[in-house]
């Protein structure tokens, strides 16, 4: 009987301690926080150096040829000038030395006969490349002079090249007072023989062409007339 009473008292005993840890505070379950990520920062692309390179060794390759066939053309254009030089200097040199009194020369006469809607501004001769005769007067005192000798001299026998550019501005008046806002150029070229002991007269003519629906700026035209002559021997 004792035995029961101490087995009930023990567990009653355990019974209450427990319901008494039970109730302790603070042994709340631990609850681990997890914070938040933080979003990061998009990579920003790599730039391709290469590309931009290569773009400016294109236009630095564009700019050389560029300036290399300006120069190939400048240096033609040189040859051209000394062959030339070279064949009137050796002319020259049979002419004077060995007592040749034959030889080819040429001569270049200028012309107008241009009507009066029309004013010559300025005027220039090129024998082969090269200027003979250069002249500008915006007064207008060019249409003064309807003939006149530009140049005469020596020349190598064989094919020569005239080149004339000419710039004209309109002389209205009464209803065609419009056409003098109009300045143009007139160019042309002509090929002429100049033949051994013989002078070629070349006329350079400023003109007009004839015919109804020409307009303003279609009529000045430029015609040569050559004429060749023996030269004396003296």
């Amino acid at each position: 009987m004792i035995r029961c009473l101490r087995l009930v008292v023990v567990a009653g005993l355990f019974t209450a301690a427990g319901m008494a840890n039970a109730q302790e505070p603070g042994l709340a379950p631990e609850v681990e926080e997890i914070a938040p990520e933080t979003p990061s920062a998009p990579e920003e692309p790599e730039v391709d150096d290469s590309i931009g390179e290569a773009m400016e060794t294109a236009e630095a390759n564009k700019e050389y040829n560029r300036q290399l066939l300006t120069l190939e053309e400048d240096v033609n254009l040189l040859k051209e000038q000394v062959f030339r030089s070279k064949a009137t200097l050796q002319l020259l040199k049979e002419i004077v030395i060995q007592g040749r009194s034959t030889g080819s020369r040429a001569g270049v006469w200028h012309v107008n006969r241009l009507g009066p809607a029309y004013t010559l501004r300025s005027i220039s001769f090129y024998l082969d490349g090269q200027s003979i005769h250069t002249k500008s007067d915006p007064s207008g005192s060019l249409d003064i002079s309807t003939e006149m000798k530009v140049w005469e001299g020596v020349v190598p026998p064989g094919n020569h090249n005239l080149t004339v550019s000419a710039v004209l501005q309109g002389n209205g008046f009464g209803v065609f007072s419009y056409v003098e806002n109009y300045t143009f150029n007139v160019k042309s070229s002509y090929a002429f023989l100049a033949e051994d002991n013989s002078l070629a007269s070349v006329r350079v003519v400023l003109d007009e062409r004839r015919g109804v629906g020409r307009s303003f700026v279609e009529r000045p035209q430029v015609v040569y007339e050559v004429q060749t002559s023996r030269l004396a021997v003296e």
